[in-house]
């Protein structure tokens, strides 16, 4: 197998009742899909496939890393040939696929635009194809609430078409048509997600809840475009784990599931929510000289408000409060930051607008 392998002492293929491939495991959200699975399916193996791209670090994984149902393997889903050998030696079961790149910032810059297409599309294509010839049980394909593209008012469901605005998004909805061709043409049991913006520790800091806790903590400005008012559903870490449990427990073939929440809150007001919690002020004047305004990008969806009525009638449904997830995750990058060999990077400003979400 031409990739790097760190292998556990994990027994045969079929000394475990399912053996699970999370792709893109040492991300941020991924990885807390894995060291959930891994504790609380201890007969699953759980084999986590990740590049090691600037994002990912193996520090997400250390509370399992030495579990003996869990084994790493270094290796790009965009290798065909590597991840069909992968399929064949580790007979997979079930797939979770979240490796994506998904900084929308870099989406937009030319020199990153086939990369986005290549992982996104070109990748998901490579992995479903070969899922299907091995003949899972299972394909959970992981997208995001930016297919819908913005709306005001109107609330989405499944069912609203894809209307995606930006390269990120446009990528994420062309991969969605190729995994739900496996289904159409082949019933090949694929199941699709759709999540709002998740937040909690794990989290490289190039997104707006890291980015905004580091520079507070370095003692830097938040960087906002416009206005600011740009709304956003956020969504705690533990509270997706345990939709894509469910999706993984109770989710049916061919179908597609809104992860959403009703929480929402303005860039603007975000920014200074956190100052406050990290600055410790409550003062205006104090809080506006934390914020750098800067020119917004030429279309900004305003907001991505979804209906989750699927998800809550499969038994799951938001539990952690803002308030709670947000200090919990204010701590972990006061203690977290260099998680990263590069995270200082993620800082700087970025060369041709300041980062999105």
């Amino acid at each position: 197998m031409s990739a790097a392998v760190r292998e556990e002492p994990c027994g045969p293929p079929g000394s475990f009742a399912k053996r699970v491939l999370v792709t893109g495991g040492a991300g941020f959200i991924a990885s807390h899909v894995i060291v959930s699975l891994v504790e609380d399916y201890p007969d699953y193996m759980i084999i986590n496939l990740d590049k090691l791209d600037y994002c990912a670090s193996l520090k997400n994984l250390e509370p399992i890393s030495n579990k003996r149902n869990y084994k790493f393997i270094q290796g790009d889903i965009c290798d065909s040939h590597f991840v069909k050998l992968l399929f064949e030696m580790e007979k997979i079961d079930i797939v979770l696929h979240f490796a994506a790149q998904t900084h929308v910032d870099l989406s937009f810059v030319r020199a990153f635009e086939f990369e986005f297409t290549y992982v996104n599309v070109y990748g998901t294509h490579v992995l479903v194809n070969t899922a299907y010839e091995a003949r899972v049980e299972k394909f959970i394909y992981v997208s995001t609430d930016e297919v819908y593209g913005g709306s005001l008012d109107q609330e989405f469901d499944e069912s609203s078409p894809k209307q995606p605005t930006n390269p990120y998004a446009s990528s994420k909805a062309a991969a969605e048509c190729f995994v739900q061709s496996y289904w159409e043409r082949y019933k090949f049991p694929v199941v699709i997600t759709r999540s709002s913006n998740v937040y909690g520790p794990h989290q490289y800091p190039e997104k707006v809840i890291p980015k905004f806790i580091s520079l507070l903590q370095h003692d830097r400005k938040c960087c906002i475009h416009g206005s600011g008012l740009q709304r956003r559903n956020f969504l705690y870490a533990a509270d997706v784990v345990e939709a894509f449990l469910t999706v993984l427990r109770k989710g049916e073939p061919g179908e597609i599931y809104n992860i959403g929440t009703s929480f929402e809150m303005s860039i603007v007001q975000l920014a200074k929510e956190l100052i406050q919690l990290i600055k410790e002020t409550n003062s205006e004047s104090e809080t506006e000289k934390w914020v750098d305004y800067v020119n917004d990008r030429p279309h900004n969806d305003m907001r991505y408000p979804m209906k989750s009525e699927k998800m809550r009638s499969l038994g799951w449904k938001p539990k952690v409060p803002w308030e709670e997830g947000i200090k919990k995750t204010v701590e972990w990058y006061r203690e977290n930051f260099h998680n990263w060999k590069n995270a200082e990077k993620a800082l700087e400003p970025f060369p041709v607008e300041p980062p999105f979400v």
